[in-house]
């Protein structure tokens, strides 16, 4: 939904409210005697605003988000940001109004939940998936869900600075390290179903963006990791995650931005 299309189903709520033919039969005492703040708690709960996502207009850091909103059928809405072409990549768009959104770090991602606002990405993902109890329910849960959330950070970072910096020399480095790095992943993973156990959690999802990314950076990079082809296999058949990619708002590509080498052009 985009921020034009909800002002005017707020604009319409409000005309309905207005209209003299709208207003409400006089209730019976009973009724009546009942606390008015229920009613517009009620009214309050139909008419809940989407949340916000802010970020570039590219997958990043904010993939995962979208997947766990979307999973969760949390009503939202994107706000994209572009980069200028080169050479100079221009980011006035952000950097113009960053200042202003009243954030303590002010950063992207950012998420806005009515007056909440959450910046950096992993605490984005940790904010929605509290509401759902996706951090693990168990302390060994947990606990996995925490190494796991850090490691996969680690190697997202080194991911990152093969794409945005001298490529061609450092990719075969980066190639002859990966197996070792997708091997620790495949057996923290083991015979599980999800990365923390039985039941599904956020870094799942951080966990499937980096999995996915990376055969499509290396197409045969998981051919020895049955587990990990496995767990993708898992993530895709959840029925409103192969909806949304299904669906136009999915986006595949770009990966990177416009200043990366690797993962930076719409296919």
């Amino acid at each position: 939904m985009t921020e034009n299309s909800f002002c005017g189903c707020a604009i319409s709520l409000t005309r309905t409210a207005q209209n003299p033919r709208a207003r409400a039969r006089p209730l019976p005492n009973s009724a009546a005697s009942a606390p008015h703040f229920e009613a517009q708690s009620a009214a309050h709960s139909c008419c809940k605003m989407a949340m916000k996502l802010a970020y570039w207009d590219i997958r990043g850091l904010a993939q995962p988000i979208r997947l766990l909103l979307e999973y969760t059928g949390t009503k939202y809405e994107e706000k994209f940001y572009s980069c200028g072409e080169a050479p100079n990549y221009d980011k006035s768009c952000w950097f113009n109004e960053k200042e202003k959104l009243g954030m303590d770090f002010p950063n992207l991602p950012y998420l806005e939940d009515g007056g909440t606002k959450v910046v950096q990405s992993n605490a984005i993902l940790r904010y929605i998936a509290r509401k759902h109890n996706l951090c693990g329910e168990t302390e060994e849960e947990q606990m996995r869900v925490d190494i796991l959330e850090n490691q996969a950070m680690d190697f997202r970072n080194g991911f990152a600075q093969l794409c945005y910096g001298d490529f061609d020399k450092n990719k075969p480095c980066y190639n002859e390290k990966l197996p070792g790095a997708l091997k620790q992943f495949s057996d923290f993973l083991g015979d599980r179903k999800w990365f923390a156990g039985h039941k599904i959690t956020f870094v799942d999802f951080i966990m499937y963006e980096l999995l996915d990314l990376h055969r499509m950076f290396q197409p045969e990079c998981l051919d020895d990791y049955r587990n990990l082809r496995s767990f993708l296999d898992h993530f895709e058949s959840l029925e409103k995650i192969g909806e949304y990619m299904k669906s136009g708002k999915f986006i595949k590509t770009p990966v990177n931005n416009k200043m990366a080498k690797w993962g930076n052009r719409k296919e």
